[in-house]
């Protein structure tokens, strides 16, 4: 078994919240841990330098089948250069693409899972990568869809809302795997938080917990964004913590988008309790 405790959710569905608490968790201190920081505590797997070093040019030079070629060199020096655990995010679908995996599960410790509304999914999608509504939908419901590579991640493989959330929800009991819904971790973060705690070893100070928690709040994220900044707000939005909030699609989409969502997703939706009264 290796030491990568995987990071994963579809973008916009709360990794870099879970990324906060686990920083404040760790590093337990008395003010929180500054956006900058959190790749102190929690590595992502797209980030380019590594990819770079390995490919010996810049990562933007490199094509698809490169970056699928590397990608599992690249989980193995993560996991080489760390001592004992290392969270890391990811984006990327569970499995493989075009034979070369996705995950380098030799050097895999198991997974945390955050799963989201993709009513609310697709929300936040139009303001951090500049979609109109119509155009999130369908890349929710997309097989296809990867993000671009540039000077900040290298290409990571989504597949569709659904694909995605159930290959990570799938995910064998060993290596271990830890699903969370966002909207539990909104509507109850003492309860769920503390979940993430214990599975990660860190369960029994629940003080520690709770301080954890506190710094990982979505205002305190929001304050040091527009103090500092965040380097991995898009180009396309003004800022990266927006609101934060669950059911803002009862305010937003209309019966069709609605209905359009449901269609593509109704399995994964009702498995996870997303599916709306009437639907």
């Amino acid at each position: 078994m290796g030491n990568i405790v995987w990071l994963a959710s579809y973008p916009k569905s709360g990794n870099t919240w879970l990324r906060a608490f686990l920083a404040n968790l760790i590093a337990n201190r008395p003010d929180p841990v500054p956006l900058d920081r959190l790749p102190d505590y929690c590595e992502d797997e797209a980030r380019p330098d590594i990819f770079s070093e390995l490919a010996g040019r810049p990562c933007v030079e490199l094509k698809l089948d490169e970056i699928s070629i590397l990608r599992p060199q690249v989980h193995a020096q993560i996991a080489a250069r760390s001592n004992g655990t290392r969270f890391v995010k990811t984006h990327n679908m569970l499995g493989s693409f075009d034979s070369h995996p996705l995950q380098n599960l030799a050097v895999t410790a198991g997974a945390i899972h955050v799963v989201r509304n993709p009513l609310d999914v697709a929300i936040s999608m139009t303001h951090h990568f500049g979609l109109s509504l119509d155009e999130a939908i369908e890349r929710l419901g997309n097989e296809n869809v990867a993000t671009q590579n540039d000077e900040l991640f290298v290409t990571q493989i989504l597949g569709s809302w659904s694909s995605h959330t159930k290959g990570w929800a799938d995910l064998a009991t060993t290596p271990p795997r830890l699903t969370v819904r966002y909207e539990d971790l909104l509507q109850n973060p003492g309860k769920h938080f503390s979940k993430i705690a214990r599975f990660v070893g860190v369960g029994t100070d629940r003080t520690r917990i709770d301080r954890a928690i506190r710094h990982s709040a979505f205002k305190n994220l929001s304050a040091m964004e527009k103090k500092d900044g965040f380097k991995e707000a898009s180009d396309k939005s003004r800022r990266f913590f927006r609101y934060g909030r669950m059911s803002e699609w009862r305010d937003v989409l209309t019966r069709n988008q609605i209905e359009q969502i449901i269609e593509q997703h109704r399995d994964q939706m009702t498995r996870f309790k997303y599916l709306p009264p009437g639907f």
